[in-house]
């Protein structure tokens, strides 16, 4: 499996090298569109190779899938950490039942034992 593993890690170190060595021409990345900078006054813009392009609109939508599935599963973390509150008070619950029957038992014995001294 760790060799799979490897194997895989190279094949795609090799597939990101092919696509960035492809890809090494300057593309102008604008804010806003030309028009919409200009009535707005805010345009801002910066040359960057294709690849880093690429590659950071990749790493931005592993970004926000890994925060969207983050913020859906809080009801799902919320709910089992509710759970193991519960399940921890309910331990709790049973050791404390648990000592008080056991309080309960001895006592008991020692009341049939002081009854059965008082009786003799």
């Amino acid at each position: 499996m760790r060799y799979i593993r490897y194997i895989f890690l190279a094949v795609l170190a090799i597939v990101l090298v092919t696509v960035a060595l492809a890809n090494r021409a300057n593309v102008t990345l604008n804010l806003l569109p030309d028009d919409l900078a200009s009535l707005t006054g805010i345009g801002g813009s910066v040359t960057l190779p294709l690849f880093l392009v690429i590659f950071g609109g990749i790493i931005a939508g592993v970004l926000i899938g890994f925060i969207w599935e983050w913020l859906r599963e809080h009801k799902h973390r919320a709910a089992a950490d509710a759970e193991r509150r519960e399940k921890e008070q309910l331990r709790r619950e049973v050791r404390k039942l648990k000592t008080d029957e056991a309080k309960r038992q001895g006592d008991e014995v020692l009341a049939l034992l002081e009854d059965a001294n008082h009786a003799r």
